[in-house]
């Protein structure tokens, strides 16, 4: 499906070349059938006619096929758009260690940017928010994500997560369903490194358009016992 996405306007150009071809013949045959005085050539003529239509209706089928993969059928699949952010396998669990440059010793906890309940303007109730984990709050073990991605033309969702300091998003978990304040995925924190932390959620819709993101702000502890 991908090749047909980035082939679309070739595929169109050929299938417009194929299509001028078959309708030449098809006028030919035309004025054959209509100059045509004995039977075996109206037969013959007919022949030619009828051909060049079943071809002119093979190449009418697929130029609308095509239009209706690329229109509909392939930005409401997840994953065959190209996305502006880096991404892993979107249903993947991470069990890998960030590479991160600074780390906050256990037990300490940076200063949190200023703000209460949102981060970036992108948290919007009722379509784009994360209810829980609350911003500046601490989290620990497997962190249950709750909130909200229903947006109009809705696609899929996902939430990442960034060090703090860094611009490096790391996605967790994706979601092919709309979610009213529900619980979005989890969230295993066990394979981070303690510290400060930025979790988002970003939707996308069946365009493949990103919204503007949701995030919270948080300290990850280190495992418990």
């Amino acid at each position: 499906m991908r090749y047909l996405k980035e082939l679309e306007y070739l595929i169109y150009i050929i299938l417009g070349i194929f299509t001028v071809w078959q309708l030449r013949k098809f006028y030919s045959a035309w004025e054959e059938l209509r100059a045509a005085a004995f039977g075996l050539e109206k037969e013959s003529a007919q022949a030619r006619l009828n051909r060049s239509a079943a071809l002119l209706v093979v190449l009418l089928f697929l130029a609308t096929a095509e239009f209706g993969m690329v229109s509909f059928i392939i930005p409401a699949i997840p994953g065959l758009e190209p996305l502006p952010t880096a991404t892993l396998d979107l249903l993947a669990t991470p069990t890998i260690i960030l590479d991160v440059k600074t780390v906050t010793p256990a037990g300490t906890q940076e200063t949190p940017p200023p703000g209460t309940e949102v981060i970036q303007p992108g948290c919007i109730p009722d379509e784009v928010m994360i209810t829980f984990p609350e911003n500046n709050s601490t989290v620990q073990d497997i962190v249950e994500v709750e909130g909200t991605a229903n947006i109009a033309d809705f696609g899929f969702y996902k939430f990442e997560i960034s060090r703090s300091g860094t611009d490096t998003w790391l996605t967790i978990q994706a979601g092919e369903f709309p979610k009213d304040n529900e619980v979005l995925g989890f969230w295993d924190t066990t394979q981070l490194e303690s510290g400060n932390y930025y979790l988002r959620l970003v939707v996308i819709d069946n365009q493949g358009i990103q919204r503007e993101p949701c995030a919270v702000y948080l300290y990850v502890e280190p495992p418990s016992e």
